[in-house]
């Protein structure tokens, strides 16, 4: 009998928000995923660091101490992989805001495939406050063996910086969808729980709204989403808001007067879930959303979608079937859908059971490792 060999061990860096990073996000929430994942693929995964990169202003100090920082961890993580080095580095998230400063020095050093998982390039950045991070960026890729796109609008961008050897394949967003979906089977118990919680009628229609309330095109679908509530004028329900920032007391005073708001704050993942399963639909304006966790999580939580239309939105939701989509940033039409799906309960039902087995089809964890374990073996056996 012969001994089972190790399994390949993968080095793992997200440079804009390292998974163990204390804010709450959907950046921070896929890389533990991808982490999740690549073990399921059956691969050993070492968080090779906690080194942020991300440079939110272009501040050019900024940048040098980063890179600062990075130089000095390199020789370090080439001292600690020397005995056992990894068979690939695995990037998450690689743009001119957050650069690559390690991954592709070790990858070199060590000789081992360099992987990035969600990458994007914005000519337009080339000069500027954030020319150093887009050229870094651009080096990175032009390193990389494989891309994984969870966005089908960041193919175009990338194809002329990456070498000619090198792959991009598609990887639609994920979940488990068994964790997130659980809460459906005691959909009424939850929303008696959250209407008791958060002083809530039980026999009018819940919209939910899930995001980080800060500046950028977050807020500006919270604002969005305002003049929704305006839009449908007196309609009998409540819209909830989940989610906290620096941007909270703006957002709050462009819903002031509308007693239909109840803002829940930041929730943990299981309150989400329960939350999720008590409502009725989903409604997101998607104002320069690349994709976003929250639109799955609905779904597999057996809620409807009502949201803007970007390239990342429509790969998640499929339009007329488990939700609705409308023009980007356009409230009138926001919340001519979400009239719609409040008017026709049999149409909205039948979304609730389409949503779930989308989600379960086509983004579920499962799905996602079967993908890895295919994209990442031939590299590794290709060395």
């Amino acid at each position: 009998m012969t001994d089972e060999p190790p399994p390949a061990k993968v080095a793992f860096y997200a440079p804009l928000k390292p998974p163990g990073h204390v804010t709450p996000s959907g950046d921070r929430r896929f890389a533990r995923l991808l982490m999740r994942a690549l073990r399921q693929a059956g691969f050993q995964v070492d968080l090779a660091s906690s080194l942020r990169s991300r440079n939110a202003d272009g501040n050019v100090t900024r940048q040098q101490q980063i890179e600062a920082r990075a130089a000095r961890l390199i020789p370090k993580l080439l001292a600690r992989y020397g005995q056992n080095p990894p068979d690939i580095w695995f990037t998450y998230h690689l743009y001119h805001k957050a650069p690559d400063l390690l991954g592709p020095a070790v990858s070199r050093a060590l000789n081992i495939p360099y992987v990035v998982a969600e990458a994007s390039v914005a000519p337009a950045k080339g000069s500027g406050p954030w020319a150093r991070g887009y050229r870094l960026s651009l080096d990175a890729l032009n390193q990389a063996a494989l891309v994984l796109q969870p966005n089908p609008k960041d193919f175009a961008g990338v194809a002329p910086c990456l070498r000619s050897s090198a792959d991009q394949v598609a990887l639609p967003p994920f979940l488990d969808t068994r964790l997130e979906g659980a809460p459906f089977a005691h959909r009424v118990d939850h929303r008696a729980a959250w209407a008791a919680r958060l002083s809530l009628p039980l026999d009018v229609p819940w919209l939910i709204a899930t995001g980080m309330m800060r500046e950028g095109d977050k807020k500006q679908s919270f604002l969005v989403l305002s003049k929704v509530m305006r839009q449908l004028g007196p309609a009998n329900l409540r819209l909830i808001l989940v989610g906290n920032g620096p941007a909270r007391a703006e957002i709050a005073a462009a819903f002031a007067g509308d007693d239909r708001i109840c803002f829940a704050g930041m929730l943990e993942a299981r309150a989400l879930r329960q939350l999720n399963a008590a409502c009725d639909l989903y409604v997101w304006p998607a104002v320069g959303e690349a994709f976003g966790m929250a639109p799955l999580e609905a779904q597999a939580a057996g809620l409807p979608v009502v949201m803007g239309d970007r390239p990342g939105v429509r790969a998640m939701v499929r339009d007329g079937e488990t939700g609705l989509l409308t023009p980007e940033g356009d409230a009138l039409a926001l919340a001519s859908a979400v009239e719609t799906l409040l008017a026709d309960p049999i149409r909205r039902g039948e979304m609730v059971f389409a949503a779930r087995a989308h989600v379960q089809a086509q983004h579920d964890i499962s799905s996602a490792a079967r993908m890895l374990h295919n994209t990442l073996t031939p590299l590794i056996q290709g060395r």
